[in-house]
């Protein structure tokens, strides 16, 4: 299928690279009109890859009113909102939980949470003005069962999860969809090897406990999130879909 999301406008976070910039590049062969967003700089590359259907916002997610001024962004340049992916997010030390600090904690929360709380609280505000539309939120497989030493991670991205399915409730009658994907090992920049090789090699070490024996890939994020952003799923709300090869299953 194609034109998925014909017409609509997308803001995009973390569209510099990973899951969100295969979003932003699948968005936009569907259809969409793209705000790329990022703090890298990266997004700039994204918006000119897709050409004239894309516009690019340099965005801290620690900063609110920079989250605000994004969804402006889209407003101003394309006149609406439909789908916001608050996709953006970081890993953060890896260590027990009391060896954590409240920095870890809040460098870690502001960005994989209260981010997406902002993001949800403006995006809505402006969906809400043109009839609704349909919010991914990006939260992990962490968020589903325990990772040895990614307590304040997981705990971020549980968040996500109940964000997302009160949210859903909250606006099921205006017409916004919430939704979130929960990615398992995914091939992005978080993986080292990653740096050197665009796909997994030959040769890449599978990642324990996948009953599909392999990596996921961003494509393959970027596809679960369009099929939750379009109409095909204009009666689902509320769902953390894993994307994981069926990690979570056992």
């Amino acid at each position: 299928m194609t034109g998925r999301l014909e017409s609509k406008v997308a803001v995009i976070t973390g569209a510099g690279s990973g899951i969100g910039r295969s979003m932003a590049k699948l968005f936009a062969a569907e259809g969409a009109r793209v705000v790329c967003a990022d703090i890298s700089g990266r997004q700039h590359d994204v918006a000119a890859e897709i050409g004239d259907a894309a516009i690019a916002a340099q965005v801290d997610l620690a900063i609110p009113a920079q989250i605000a001024s994004m969804i402006d962004t889209a407003d101003k340049a394309f006149g609406r909102l439909d789908v916001l992916c608050n996709n953006a997010g970081l890993g953060g030390p890896i260590m027990p939980l009391a060896e954590q600090t409240e920095d870890n904690w809040d460098m870690i929360h502001g960005v994989n949470l209260k981010a997406v709380f902002f993001g949800m609280k403006y995006g809505i505000h402006s969906m809400l003005r043109t009839g609704g539309g349909s919010i991914v939120n990006t939260a992990s497989a962490a968020a589903l069962v325990g990772w040895k030493g990614h307590g304040v991670y997981a705990a971020a991205k549980a968040g996500v999860i109940q964000l997302t399915k009160c949210a859903a409730l909250d606006y099921a009658e205006a017409g916004i969809r919430v939704n979130a994907i929960c990615p398992g090992n995914t091939w992005t920049g978080l993986v080292k090897a990653s740096k050197d090789h665009a796909v997994p090699p030959p040769d890449a070490r599978t990642p324990p406990s996948v009953p599909m024996n392999r990596w996921g890939l961003p494509t393959e994020l970027a596809a679960a999130a369009l099929f939750l952003a379009s109409d095909e799923a204009s009666f689902i709300t509320g769902v953390a879909l894993p994307v994981d090869g069926g990690y979570v299953v056992p």
